[in-house]
This record gives C-alpha cells, sequence and structure tokens, in this order.
C-alpha cells in the first residue's frame, strides 16, 4: 500500500507517439488508483497522440533540440529551451507536484531541469536499449532512472544504482490482451498489419505495396490492414482495390489492439513502445528500423528483439531485396511464426505497474 506521501505527479513527456503513449498509460495508472491528481506536460507534436484523451490535464510547452548545425538555429532553440525552463518553473510552483516523471522526449528536459532547481525529486524512464539524449544530460540529477531492459546502453557506472528495470509501460489492455490467432495449414492466408505511425507512412506507402503486389503475383495469400496518413487514404484504397484482396486503411489509432485480433503478422518501424505492445499481444512482426533514428536506437531496438527470437530484422536498404522472400517463407512454412509466437509467450510486462508502486514507495520512504 501506497503511504499517499506523494499525492501530486507531473509527467513530462513530448515527440513522437514512443514518448507520449507510455506516458500517458503512466498517467492513467496514477489517475486509476484514485490517489493521485496528475497532469501531463508535452509539446505541440506530442499533442495529437491524447487528443481524444480527456481524463487527464494536459499542458503543452514549447520544445528544442541544440543539436543543429546552423550556429543561428542553436541560439534560438537555446532561447526556447530557457523559455520553455521559465514556464515549466512557473507550472510547477503553481501545481507543486510531489514527483516528476521524464519520460523522454526534448520537451521533458526543461521540466525536469525545473523540477531540480525546485527541489523536487524526478524520475527519468527509458524504454529503448540506448538511453536518450535528454535522458542522458538529466541522469546525474535524477532520483531513479526506470528501464525497459537491463541491457540498456549509455548509463556510466557511477549512475548504475539509479537504474531501476521495471518493463515496458504499455496499456493494461495490451498486457491482458490474449492473442486467439493460430498459424496453421488451415488459417494458412497471411493477414499482415502494417504500423509506423507518420516517420513511415511514406516509405511503407510506397515500397510495401509494391512487395504486396508481388505477393499476389505469386498467389501468396494476404489480406493488409495497413495504418497511414490521410492524405494516403485514397491512393492505397484505390491501390488496394485494383489488386482485390481484402483490405482495411486506417490513420493513428488509440484503439490498436482492434487489428492485433485480426492479424498473424505485422510489419513494423521498431520504436520501442510498439515492439513492446506486439510482443505482449503475442504478434509475430518484422521490424523495419527508421535509418534516421537517433543514435539508431531503433536499429538496436530490431537487432536485440531478433536475437531473442521475437521477431525478423528487414533494414530498410534492403527491402525489395529481402521482404518478399521472408513473406513467401513465412506463408509456406506456418512453424516460423509459430516459433515466434511460442517465444513471445515466455515474456510479459505485466508486472510493470506493480514494479512502479513498489519504487514509488520506496522513494516516500526516502524522501519523506
Amino acid at each position: 500500500m501506497m503511504n499517499n506521501k506523494i499525492k501530486k505527479i507531473t509527467i513530462a513527456t513530448g515527440g513522437t507517439g514512443g514518448h507520449v503513449i507510455p506516458a500517458y498509460n503512466l498517467a492513467k495508472h496514477f489517475v486509476d488508483k484514485d490517489k493521485f491528481k496528475v497532469e501531463i506536460i508535452l509539446d505541440k507534436r506530442g499533442l495529437k497522440y491524447l487528443k481524444s484523451r480527456n481524463e487527464i490535464k494536459v499542458i503543452k510547452i514549447a520544445s528544442a533540440t541544440i543539436f543543429k548545425k546552423n550556429i543561428f538555429k542553436i541560439a534560438y532553440s537555446i532561447m526556447i529551451i530557457l523559455y520553455s525552463t521559465f514556464k515549466s518553473l512557473i507550472l510547477l510552483l503553481s501545481n507543486r507536484p510531489n514527483l516528476v516523471f521524464g519520460m523522454g522526449g526534448y520537451s521533458s528536459f526543461p521540466v525536469c531541469v525545473a523540477a531540480k532547481l525546485l527541489r523536487i525529486p524526478f524520475i527519468i524512464y527509458e524504454n529503448n536499449l540506448i538511453i536518450g539524449k535528454a535522458n542522458r544530460y538529466l541522469m546525474p540529477f535524477a532520483k531513479k532512472v526506470f528501464v525497459s531492459y537491463r541491457e540498456l546502453e549509455g548509463v556510466s557506472e557511477k549512475y548504475k544504482k539509479k537504474v531501476c528495470e521495471i518493463g515496458n509501460i504499455i496499456s493494461k489492455e495490451i498486457i491482458n490482451y490474449e492473442n486467439t490467432i493460430s498459424h496453421n495449414k488451415k488459417n494458412k492466408k497471411l493477414k499482415i498489419l502494417v504500423l509506423g505511425g507518420s516517420q513511415a507512412a511514406k516509405i511503407f506507402a510506397e515500397k510495401l505495396t509494391e512487395i504486396f503486389k508481388a505477393c499476389i503475383n505469386a498467389k501468396i495469400p494476404i489480406s493488409v490492414y495497413q495504418q497511414c496518413l490521410p492524405e494516403q487514404n485514397e491512393y492505397l484504397n484505390s491501390f488496394y482495390e485494383g489488386l482485390n484482396i481484402d483490405f482495411k486503411i486506417f490513420n493513428f489509432s488509440n484503439n490498436i489492439s482492434t487489428y492485433f485480433s485480426k492479424t498473424n503478422l505485422a510489419i513494423t518501424r521498431s520504436g520501442s513502445s510498439m515492439l513492446a505492445e506486439l510482443i505482449n499481444a503475442n504478434i509475430p512482426f518484422i521490424s523495419i528500423p527508421l535509418p534516421s533514428s537517433a543514435d539508431n536506437h531503433q536499429l538496436k531496438n530490431a537487432i536485440y528483439y531478433e536475437k531473442k527470437g521475437y521477431s525478423y530484422l528487414v533494414e530498410e536498404k534492403d527491402l525489395e531485396k529481402k521482404l518478399f522472400e521472408l513473406l513467401r517463407a513465412v506463408s509456406e512454412n506456418e512453424k516460423l511464426l509459430d516459433q515466434i509466437t511460442n517465444r513471445q509467450r515466455q515474456y510479459s510486462d505485466k508486472s510493470v505497474y506493480e514494479n512502479i508502486d513498489k519504487q514509488l514507495l520506496k522513494i516516500e520512504n526516502e524522501e519523506y
């Protein structure tokens, strides 16, 4: 049981869904316990992921990165960061949280800096396999460093005592999801779910469609559920109608498990949050890392999951050469997907929220 000494929590996040969705899942966990007042501070980019979620207070701040080549852009970014830090100081003074969570993304940096200045303890969370830039600079001042995997790279020896492996902060719906799709000769059709969000939509719409066309020409039975940008709807609908296959086009969805129940194979970028959801839902997947991801963290994620036997890895530069052959292989040999599913079933993030609660109890006992 919590001592209720921590009553107000501020969660700082922003940027991509890989940062924002875990932040929302964490906030919802605290709100559902009915013991905490919770707010999320994030940037404009991150707001789009929470548009339909109104049960938690959301505050917007500006964000910027100083990792740019142009000196004028660097100077402008520094001004934005200073402004956001000042705004964060006002927000934290107004709300007076007992604890701050920095969930990654550049907009989490000024909030955590403000927390440090106000002597409010803060925790950073890293769900990739190499620590992000914002978290790297915040680590010396953080109370704890929550990580999804103990194999995290980039943590110096003197800060390892702060590291707590808690698991992936994914939705409880996904954690409790039961995959009933089977991979047997009676269900040989590949039901492919294409995921990736805005950073993958363009390249996936251009390249995957041609590979799916090759599958149809080779008489490999497939159906496709593809996430895309709204402006791609018309093109993709027309393309798949021309192939005369079963398909469904959808834009960003908060209810991704709706599509999990229809699929037996996913093709996705290698963001840690999405890979964690697929593993917990026991959906075999093919990772296609974003080549431009910071510190090449998506490739590191994809290599890790492939080595564990949870997925396949195809780099974007090898798409045309390797993906079609891989799809043909898993279509002809149903045991390949079964093997991945069986390995995924050995992994679970069911204890993640229990682990978080235990760590908060320790902090309460230390701080108050």
